[in-house]
C-alpha cells in the first residue's frame, strides 16, 4: 500500500472513529449513573438527522439554526425517553428497565417509519462541507477535518461540565451512591434527566456529522451505528468518558484499516466489530480504561 493511500484511509478512519466516539459518550454517561444501557440511544441519534432534514427542506431554516434546533429537540427527546421509559421503573428489577428501553427503541424506529416514511432521503449538506482538499494525490473531504475537531471540542466541554461544575459534581455523586446523594440534597431525578439530555445532544451532534459524511437517511439509520458505538463504549470501558472516546477511535480506525489492507473482507466489516467485542469481554471485560465495579443487587 502506498503512503498516499494509507493517509487517505487514515483520514477516513479518524473521521469514523470520531463519530463512534460522539455516540458512545451518551451510552457511557447513562451507564455511569444508572448502570444500564439506553438501547434507544441510536434511534435518538437517527431522529436528529431527520429534524435537520425537515428543518432545512420544509421549514427553510438556515443550516446553522437547524443545527441548534436539532440538538435542542434531540436533547428534549432523550429526557422524554428517560421520564417515560426509565423513571417509572426506577425501583423495579433491572431486567424490567432493560425491556422498557428496548421497547422505547422499537417504538421510535416504527414511529419514524410511519412519520418520515421508509423511502431514503438525502441529508442537506451545506456547500462548505462539499469541498474536497487535495494533498498531492490524496483527496480528503473537508468533513474529515472538522469531525475530529468537533469531537474534541465536545469532549473538552463535557469534561469541564463533569469535573468543574456543580451539576457535574452531582452527576459523579449520583453515579457513586443514589441514597447518599439524596441525603446530600441532590435531586437525583433531575440529575438523571440532565444526563440523558446531555448524552442525547451529543448523539445529535454525532447524527449531524454522520449525515454530512454518509448523507443517506432511513428510519433504521441509527441501528448499526448505535450498536457499534455501544461496542466502542465497552472496548474503552463503559462508564468512562475518555474510554468511550478511545474505544470509538480504535473501532473506527480498525474497521477502515481492515478494509484497506484486506479488501476481500469488506463484506465482514460489521462482523469485525462484534468479534472485537467478544475478544474484549473474554480478555479484558472491564474495557481498556474501565474499572472493576461490583454491581449492587
Amino acid at each position: 500500500m502506498s503512503y498516499e493511500i494509507f493517509l487517505q484511509h487514515l483520514s477516513n478512519g479518524i473521521a469514523l472513529g470520531s463519530l463512534y466516539a460522539l455516540i458512545a459518550i451518551g451510552y457511557t454517561m447513562v451507564y455511569g449513573i444508572l448502570r444500564l444501557i439506553n438501547f434507544a440511544h441510536g434511534d435518538i441519534f437517527m431522529v436528529a438527522t431527520y429534524v435537520m432534514f425537515y428543518g432545512v427542506t420544509m421549514f427553510f431554516m438556515p443550516w446553522g439554526v437547524a443545527v441548534v434546533v436539532a440538538i435542542l429537540l434531540t436533547g428534549a427527546l432523550g429526557i422524554t425517553v428517560e421520564r417515560l421509559a426509565y423513571r417509572p421503573l426506577r425501583n423495579s428489577p433491572r431486567i424490567s428497565v432493560m425491556i422498557s428501553a428496548i421497547g422505547a427503541s422499537y417504538l421510535i424506529e416504527n414511529l419514524s417509519i410511519v412519520i418520515f416514511g421508509g423511502r431514503p432521503k438525502a441529508f442537506p449538506i451545506p456547500e462548505f462541507f462539499n469541498h474536497v482538499s487535495h494533498i498531492g494525490s490524496i483527496s480528503i473531504p473537508r468533513a474529515n477535518f472538522f469531525i475530529p475537531v468537533i469531537t474534541f471540542v465536545a469532549l473538552v466541554i463535557l469534561l469541564y461540565i463533569v469535573n468543574k461544575t456543580k451539576t457535574g459534581m452531582a452527576m459523579r455523586a449520583v453515579s457513586k451512591d443514589y441514597e447518599a446523594a439524596r441525603l446530600m440534597g441532590i435531586n437525583v431525578d433531575n440529575i438523571i434527566s440532565i444526563t440523558f439530555g446531555i448524552g442525547s445532544m451529543l448523539a445529535a451532534v454525532g447524527g449531524i456529522m454522520w449525515g454530512i459524511k454518509y448523507p443517506n437517511l432511513i428510519p433504521l439509520l441509527g441501528l448499526m451505528p448505535g450498536l457499534k458505538a455501544f461496542i466502542a463504549a465497552v472496548i474503552g470501558g463503559i462508564g468512562n468518558i475518555k474510554g468511550a472516546v478511545l474505544g470509538g477511535f480504535l473501532l473506527g480506525m480498525s474497521e477502515i484499516m481492515i478494509i484497506a489492507f484486506l479488501p476481500s473482507l469488506t463484506g465482514y466489516r460489521d462482523a469485525f466489530a462484534f468479534i472485537l467485542l467478544i475478544a474484549i469481554l473474554l480478555f479484558k471485560p472491564d474495557g481498556l480504561l474501565g474499572k472493576n465495579v461490583t454491581e449492587k443487587v
